[in-house]
């Protein structure tokens, strides 16, 4: 990375309160005239070591790899969910999703509820400081006509609203509903508001929309805030070159199918294109100033590699919370850089709200912490103290430090997640007043959160791991 240029720091200082505010250092603080792009790009359902440079051994992903090379690769990102919707909406508010009443359906499972209007958003945040806005992919957030992303922030949209959509006919999931049957009023892909249809693999027809965006924002004197969130690798499981086995499915079950053949191609076709997505930044010259994040909405399913934690998706174990974090920012971020730092899904809104300048909404306080500071490399990684809950099976887990309180049901424990990620070694009798004071700062915690009502959906949790814990 070419050396920053100290006078242009001094020329831009009438710029910097904003970042000042935010705590910022003075080498990071200095950012040119021109605000960052940023582009957020999100997996769905994919597990910490799906990436080859987390430990995938089946297949690689080469430009994921290069990605997380050319920048900061983190090793302690958690969802703020093990399950898709509540992490969506922690991810867009910077707050607990335990706040909200559509944050406390695991996942969001049937109409009437969703992310309020008039609630402030990262999206809103940014337009307000003078951001282009794009959502591309999957929102699952509440559908039209009450909630969208139209509605949260987003001047454009072209994606889908429920939590999954076959991925040549382009609609909804639901049990036994057919994909390529019987056209279901707001399950499908959506521009703007309007229903559209598009033939290809869905992976690449979102990779085809970012581009789009990008080449548009670019003729533009403004930034752009990108959130890119592809559907892969979460089911049905289908491949680029699998579209007769799409044609073929008479029902969509979430247990249908599959195989790690064909979980490898989806997950190298989500890396492809997101290489087709960052060459389409280099080639506009806009590389160097935007921010590419790059992560997960839960830990993995069952042809999802978590190494070298147990559980998955639906679960509060490691495997269903801890995920992939990549950072990538030549201006500020030296390339082949790792961090321990802990960082959660709500982390990103405060974090990115200060690299752009932006301010949160003084009346929805945050509960993400900014933590751009330490992804830069201005300041060292420091302690944070993070709450879960997901009403399947009871589960509650504190992380504070290097500890971890779990709750299973009627199972306890206390584990160094650094020493034991595999969360064996339960060191509840060891260390008795750690363990107590965990538990007793999770129930704090929790009654300052919303209730789940009794007519809330919750995932039912066959995916469990309780024999191994």
């Amino acid at each position: 990375m070419p050396p920053i240029d100290r006078r242009q720091f001094i020329k831009t200082a009438a710029l910097l309160g904003a970042s000042a505010a935010a705590g910022l250092s003075a080498p990071l603080a200095a950012a040119p005239a021109r605000k960052p792009s940023i582009l957020f790009i999100m997996a769905d359902d994919l597990g910490y070591a799906d990436l080859s440079i987390y430990g995938r051994r089946e297949y690689q992903t080469p430009v994921l790899d290069q990605l997380a090379r050319d920048g900061l690769m983190m090793t302690h990102a958690y969802a703020s969910s093990s399950v898709c919707s509540p992490t969506r909406t922690a991810l867009i508010t910077g707050r607990y999703q335990y706040r909200l009443r559509v944050g406390l359906e695991e996942p969001l499972g049937g109409p009437g509820f969703g992310l309020p209007p008039e609630h402030p958003t990262i999206a809103s945040q940014l337009r307000q400081a003078g951001y282009h806005t794009s959502l591309v992919g999957k929102w699952h957030l509440g559908g039209a006509p009450d909630y969208g992303p139209l509605k949260s922030g987003y001047d454009r949209f072209f994606g889908f609203y429920p939590g999954g959509i076959d991925y040549f006919a382009h609609k909804a999931l639901h049990g036994k509903v057919k994909p390529w049957g019987d056209e279901l009023p707001g399950d499908g892909l959506h521009d703007q508001d309007q229903p559209v249809e598009v033939d290809g693999y869905l992976t690449d027809v979102f990779g085809d929309r970012a581009i789009a965006d990008i080449r548009d924002f670019a003729a533009t004197d403004k930034p752009f805030f990108l959130s890119l969130h592809f559907s892969a690798p979460h089911w049905p499981w289908e491949g680029p070159n699998d579209i007769r086995r799409s044609r073929d499915l008479t029902t969509i079950l979430d247990t249908d199918g599959g195989s790690l053949e064909i979980y490898a191609e989806m997950v190298k076709s989500l890396d492809a294109n997101v290489g087709r997505v960052l060459a389409e930044l280099d080639r506009l010259g806009l590389a160097e100033d935007t921010i590419v994040v790059f992560t997960s909405d839960n830990g993995g399913e069952r042809f999802s590699d978590m190494w070298p934690f147990t559980g998955a998706k639906t679960e509060l174990l490691e495997g269903g919370i801890r995920v992939p974090g990549i950072v990538r920012w030549p201006r500020a971020i030296k390339p082949g850089r790792t961090s321990e730092q802990v960082i959660a899904s709500m982390d990103w809104m405060p974090t990115l709200l200060a690299a752009a300048g932006g301010e949160p909404h003084p009346d929805y306080p945050l509960d993400g912490e900014n933590l751009l500071d330490v992804i830069t490399g201005q300041a060292a990684a420091r302690e944070r103290t993070l709450f879960w809950r997901y009403k399947a099976h009871e589960q509650a887990a504190v992380r504070k430090g290097r500890w971890k309180y779990l709750k299973l049901k009627e199972k306890e424990g206390l584990f160094d997640v650094v020493a034991d990620p595999r969360e064996r070694a339960n060191l509840a009798q060891r260390e008795p007043a750690r363990f107590a004071e965990l538990k007793e700062l999770w129930a704090a915690w929790n009654a300052e959160m919303l209730p789940y009502p009794e007519e809330s959906y919750s995932h039912d949790g066959k995916h469990l791991f309780m024999d191994r814990y």
